[in-house]
Parts: structure tokens; C-alpha cells; sequence
């Protein structure tokens, strides 16, 4: 009953902010991108094409805005921003010229109206795995929270790959276009064939999605492809950080089962040989879904031969029952403290651990923060950066290994 409250509350609040910034969303065509994993990338892929194709367009993640030459910090731990900061968003893309804004919309974003009467011409899905569970109670309402994007958008593109594909393709209103890597698709890799610099089978998911839409926008296949084909990775997703120390590392912002499972699975096939580690470092927000906790721990348990777990923004929760709850998903596949899984609360000394481990030929992989600035602990964000951690022990270890 409250949630419903908050509800009409944000839909009073979108109308308001609406009417303020003279209805923006209105003047331009607004693309939607929402999922569970992935979405940022391919708002990012979108950008590109369009922007390269010579259309003015402007791009709005979790990660940042990008509107003309101007670049705007999208706040902590938000990926849909409030209907305020959002429409003053969209007004000052109206401004700039663009006829494109690229949205990163998430389930709460649906669910609380933050994204009420914007007037969708596109809704992209990228996947849809168990998330936001605390939220949503039930993994039926959380589809439910993403079908809203489809019920309004003109033209849907599908993941024909996904589980939840027939709901979405019985709920989408619009015009449907499908794309997958398995199952039989408008858009696959045998009618659009792509060789992309980004490892990760979920990469091409996302080049697909981007392609599928940008066709249908009228932009020509060879630009498209060499796009895409030239798109690097993102910051904070599966970022490298170098180092002269023969080992590997990298950032991503995985902090969901699936997402950590593919991005394990990539990284185990780049190992140099049989006798190379891929060491894990992880850990599971505060406040939010406790379901994939154990999920996230069989996972690495699987696909890492060590793992550290870690905290990722335990909020009011105490980061050691958080780590224990992880670590149930370990006992499943026999794993052991002290062995192959290691329980280190304090992030930057579970970094330091990696990397101390980590020996020549092996890959430390951290997951869940990518390219945030922030810790939430008990209400407040504290400065948190994970890059700029792994380049402090970096810089301590090559100074002195002899005392690392």
C-alpha cells in the first residue's frame, strides 16, 4: 500500500517536472534500454552508431550523461535518475539540438514513474535474470516493472535468447524486432556477422540489440559494423588495469549471479594455461536482493579458483553476515575458508590480498562497484574508487614486493 503511495507520488512528480521543463521527451525520440545486465554498454553502442551516422543524440546511463559536448555525473547508485533531475535532462538535450536521448531505464525507474509520460519510440530489453527481489517481492512483478517500457514504446527489440522473450513478446504493444546469438532472430551473428574488439558472448548480445535497433532507424549495416566492431569497453566494465607484474587485472561492475557467471566465464577461457588462477573478488549490496547472495557464492565457487569475498555497499547491514551468506553458496560445492574462498569485509584489503596471491599468468577479476565513486555505509557515501585502490597496491607492491 505505501510503495503505491510513493507511486502516485513520483507520477505527480513526472507531470510537475513535465510541465516545468515544457513537456521535452515530447520534441525528441527517446530510446529506452532496460534489462538486468548489460544495459549501459549498449546505451553506450547506440550513442556511437548514431552519433556516427551524423545524428544529434544524447546519452543518459548510470555511468554519466553525455549531452552535446557537455558531460553530467548521473549521481551514486542511480541508474534512472528522479523525474526532476530527468526532465531537466531531456530539456537540456532539446537544447543542444538532438533529435536522439539514449535512456538506461531500470525496473524501480518503471515502477515508481520516474519515466511517466515520456513518449517512448524505442524500448531495447538486453536480459532479464532474479534481481531487485527486495524491491519487486516476486520475480512477476519485477517483469512486470519492465513490461511498462514495452506496453509504450512503438517499436520493441527482444532478446529471442531469453527466457522471459514470451512475455515480453505477448506484453510489447509496438512494432517487435528480434536479435539473439542461439535461437532463431531477426538479427543474428549468421545475417549480421560481427567480430568485436570486447570479449564476452554477452558483448555480442549487447552489439545485436544496438544493431537491431539502428537498422530499423534506417542507419546503413556497414556503419553499424564498424562501429561496433571498433567499441572498446567501458569504464568499470571489464576494464584492465596494467601493471609490469605479468598478471592480469581487471574491473567490472558484475554484481548480479548472471552477470558474474559470464563475465567468470570470459575471463576463464582468456587464462594463459592450465597452471594460471583466476581469482575472484566479490561481494553483494546492502538493503538489497539477499535471494542471489548464496547464487553469487556457487558461482564463483565454479567458474574462479579463488575467491575473496568482500563488501559492495552493505548500507545498514553488518558486512560479515552478508559475506556468510555468500559463503553458502561455497559450502554447496565443498569449498573451504582458507582454501579456495577467503572472507575479507574491508574492500581494499581484500584487493591488496588478490593481487598479493596473484602470481605471474593468473587474472584478479573485481566485481561489483565498475566505474562508481562511492561506499554506502549506513547512510552515507564515502569516496570509494576501485581503480584508483588497485593502482595504490599496485604501486606499493612494484616499490617494495619484498614487503607487500
Amino acid at each position: 500500500m505505501w510503495q503505491k503511495v510513493k507511486n502516485y507520488y513520483h507520477l505527480a512528480q513526472a507531470l510537475i517536472a513535465s510541465v516545468i521543463y515544457g513537456f521535452p521527451a515530447k520534441k525528441l525520440k527517446v530510446i529506452g534500454v532496460t534489462g538486468t545486465d548489460g544495459k549501459t554498454t549498449t546505451v553506450q553502442m547506440i550513442y556511437e552508431i548514431l552519433t556516427a551516422s551524423g545524428a544529434k543524440a544524447a546519452a543518459i546511463s548510470s555511468i554519466q550523461a553525455v549531452i552535446g559536448d557537455k558531460t553530467f555525473d548521473t549521481g551514486f547508485h542511480v541508474t534512472t535518475p528522479s523525474p526532476f533531475a530527468l526532465q531537466k535532462l531531456l530539456k537540456d538535450t532539446v537544447d543542444a539540438g538532438c533529435q536522439f536521448a539514449i535512456l538506461e531505464v531500470t525496473s524501480h525507474g518503471l515502477d515508481q514513474n520516474r519515466v511517466a509520460l515520456i513518449p517512448f519510440e524505442v524500448g531495447v530489453l538486453t536480459n532479464i535474470s532474479s534481481e531487485h527481489l527486495d524491491y519487486h517481492k516476486t520475480f512477476e512483478n519485477y517483469l512486470e516493472a519492465k513490461s511498462k517500457l514495452f506496453k509504450r514504446s512503438k517499436l520493441s527489440i527482444l532478446n529471442a535468447d531469453d527466457e522471459s522473450f514470451s512475455f515480453f513478446k505477448k506484453t510489447a504493444k509496438g512494432k517487435i524486432v528480434t536479435y539473439g546469438v542461439k535461437n532463431k532472430a531477426d538479427f543474428t551473428l549468421n545475417n549480421f556477422a560481427l567480430r568485436l574488439k570486447i570479449s564476452g558472448e554477452y558483448n555480442y548480445y549487447n552489439a545485436l540489440a544496438a544493431a537491431a535497433l539502428s537498422k530499423n532507424l534506417g542507419i546503413n549495416d556497414n556503419l553499424i559494423r564498424k562501429v561496433l566492431e571498433n567499441f572498446t569497453n567501458l569504464t568499470g566494465r571489464m576494464e584492465e588495469v596494467k601493471n609490469n607484474l605479468g598478471i592480469k587485472i581487471y574491473i567490472d561492475f558484475a554484481h548480479t549471479p548472471n552477470a558474474l557467471e559470464q563475465a567468470l566465464k570470459t575471463l576463464r577461457s582468456a587464462l594463459s594455461s592450465q597452471n594460471s588462477a583466476l581469482i575472484s573478488v566479490f561481494g553483494a549490496a546492502g538493503e538489497r536482493d539477499k535471494l542471489k547472495r548464496p547464487l553469487m557464492g556457487t558461482v564463483s565457487a565454479r567458474l574462479a579458483n579463488i575467491t575473496i569475498i568482500t563488501s559492495e555497499d552493505p548500507r545498514s547491514e553488518d558486512p560479515a553476515i552478508i559475506a556468510e551468506q555468500i559463503f553458502e553458496g561455497f559450502k554447496k560445492r565443498g569449498g573451504k575458508l582458507g582454501k579456495n574462498v577467503f572472507i575479507e569485509t574491508d574492500r581494499g584489503k581484500a584487493i591488496k590480498l588478490a593481487v598479493k596471491m596473484a602470481k605471474e599468468g593468473d587474472i584478479v577479476a573485481i566485481f561489483g562497484k565498475g566505474a562508481e565513486k562511492s561506499m554506502a555505509y549506513n547512510g552515507k557515501e564515502f569516496p570509494w574508487s576501485d581503480k584508483e585502490e588497485v593502482i595504490k597496491v599496485l604501486e606499493k607492491k612494484t616499490k617494495n614486493e619484498n614487503r607487500f
